[in-house]
């Protein structure tokens, strides 16, 4: 472990400890410091990197405070991460999408409120209304599935599954674009969570939100062998 790590792991332990809680300032730089026994170097270093992980927040002309440390916060820079990754882990990121989604949607059953409700039913009128824009179909189908999330009132759930839906949306640009007819099979699975969310059936809600999800997986598996592929072809002479 080198020695910003161990600067790192200090000052979250005082924030693990209650010691410097959500929304607490840090002590000035050099008097922090002192009392952890770090050089000021060290010490800038771990704020810094604690800042890019959105533990700290500099304000400007104020001085460095620890943030809300709520799951929004936190997880944020799961997407950006996600992002970067390459090749076969576009499938690994489908297969944690069908582990956690089909059960999300399931609770959100048992939870959802009547304005809940509507507002799932208003992100696939919307759906419906794009059906021949690939784009904003897929941006009203991702906020159809936020509200399902939100709706179980588990934040950290949902900001786990706002952090990988990102590639699997464009994803799902790509099947549009490839797949003539994919928008009636999306809308119909959509229409089939939201009827369970409807009935408040957890199981019906958690199978039709499986089968969605698996659908969107078999394809990838389908298109994504065939276009490694190609890509391992050595390039054709000009």
């Amino acid at each position: 472990m080198s020695l910003t790590d161990k600067a790192i792991r200090r000052i979250r332990e005082l924030i693990a400890s209650g010691e410097l809680p959500p929304g607490a300032k840090l002590p000035p730089e050099q008097q922090l410091a002192a009392e952890l026994g770090l050089s000021r170097g060290l010490m800038r270093e771990a704020v810094k990197a604690l800042v890019v992980t959105r533990v700290l927040e500099i304000r400007r002309g104020d001085g460095t405070y620890v943030t809300t440390l709520e799951p929004g916060v936190l997880l944020e820079g799961l997407g950006s991460a996600v992002e970067l990754l390459q090749g076969d882990t576009l499938l690994e990121l489908t297969e944690v999408r069908r582990l956690f989604e089909p059960v999300a949607t399931g609770l959100a059953a048992t939870r959802i409120s009547a304005d809940q409700l509507a507002g799932v039913a208003g992100h696939l009128d919307a759906m419906h209304a794009a059906r021949d824009d690939v784009e904003l179909l897929n941006k009203h189908d991702a906020a159809f599935h936020r509200a399902v999330v939100a709706a179980t009132g588990n934040r950290t759930l949902a900001s786990l599954l706002e952090g990988i839906s990102g590639r699997t949306v464009r994803a799902r640009v790509w099947r549009g674009m490839v797949d003539g007819d994919v928008a009636d099979r999306t809308l119909a699975q959509h229409r089939e969570i939201y009827d369970a969310l409807a009935a408040g059936d957890a199981a019906l809600a958690e199978a039709a939100a499986l089968i969605h999800v698996s659908t969107t997986e078999a394809w990838l598996r389908r298109h994504l062998a065939p276009a490694a592929d190609v890509a391992s072809q050595p390039e054709a002479g000009m």
